[in-house]
């Protein structure tokens, strides 16, 4: 990775929990893993971090359709298994203290926007097209402040075929593009004014930045962090200082950088390589929770300042 400036402050991110045996299939061949593994036999791959407000953490396992909760003890419960492949969650309807009855909003890349009822293990759909068109396949969603959802299409683009896009969806139900042309858009997250969203761009190996207009519209979209490795940044979160997280799953590492894109610190991970995705944790919400996806492990790093909340929509 380049930088310029000082070095960043490096770090050991430590395993925290791993998916049970019991939850662990048999190295099957999926059709996932066949497009995005090379074909290799997988067991698991998780994404799509989330908390609720009693401290579970709530995770993705893509190939194999799965929603998992894990306690504060590190204990695994399936939620919901269905014929799709889950990717991000965010809050669609967060639980009531004490109560499990929350409804996650899940980008499912063979499916669009997935709605999922944690207490009954219900999924339904929320919106699977555009226009009568299919997704090319999305990947990670956020939300701001006044119910607009933003959300990432992905698909199987890259720099051979830049076709990726970014959709906002209004709370009227209005869905408008963004930004398209984009090789590969991951993981996606607003500044804490909400003027600027953030976009990794997976095989772009960088991190774009797209001020936002009053009317919704973006303006001067640019290249806002540059890595380098076999895959880029995948999952972001922000911290309450603007300070934004990135994952690599490609160096197996967390980068921490500063609003000049500046480095702070950065967390390796100490098993597996595949660091895809994040979520702030813990009781002073400075935790921040990693997927490590070639291990089916849930690593932490203590970071120096509290992570920004995600809102629901309700």
């Amino acid at each position: 990775m380049y930088f310029l400036g000082h070095s960043p402050i490096k770090h050991q991110a430590s395993v925290w929990t791993s998916m049970p045996d019991q939850f662990r299939s048999t190295g099957m061949a999926t059709p996932w893993a066949n497009a995005n593994k090379l074909g290799e036999p997988i067991d698991s791959f998780l994404e799509g971090p989330l908390f609720d407000g009693v401290g579970n953490l709530y995770v993705t396992d893509i190939p194999f359709g799965r929603v998992f909760r894990i306690d504060t003890l590190g204990q695994w419960t399936l939620v919901a298994q269905y014929d799709g492949e889950p990717n991000g969650m965010k809050w669609l309807q967060a639980p009531e203290c004490g109560s499990d009855a929350g409804v996650l909003l899940i980008t499912d890349y063979r499916n669009g926007l997935m709605q999922l009822n944690v207490a009954t293990g219900a999924v339904s759909r929320f919106l699977d097209r555009r226009n009568s068109e299919s997704f090319l396949g999305v990947n990670d969603l956020t939300m701001d402040t006044k119910g607009r959802i933003y959300f990432t299409d992905q698909g199987q683009t890259g720099l051979h075929n830049p076709s990726g896009r970014v959709y906002r969806l209004d709370p009227d139900g209005r869905l408008t593009l963004l930004i398209d042309r984009i090789p590969s858009p991951n993981g996606i997250v607003l500044s804490p004014d909400e003027k600027v969203l953030f976009v990794a761009v997976t095989r772009g190996n960088e991190v774009w930045r797209a001020p936002l207009m009053a009317d919704g519209s973006v303006t001067k979209v640019g290249r806002f962090f540059s890595s380098n490795g076999p895959s880029g940044p995948d999952g972001l979160a922000m911290d309450v200082q603007g300070n934004l997280v990135i994952a690599n799953p490609g160096l197996g590492c967390v980068w921490l950088i500063d609003h000049q894109a500046q480095p702070i610190g950065v967390w390796q991970s100490q098993t597996g390589k595949a660091l895809t995705n994040i979520a702030f944790g813990g009781p002073d919400n400075k935790t921040l929770y990693c997927t490590e996806s070639e291990s089916g492990s849930i690593l932490t790093a203590t970071l120096p300042h509290a992570g920004m909340k995600v809102c629901s929509l309700r």
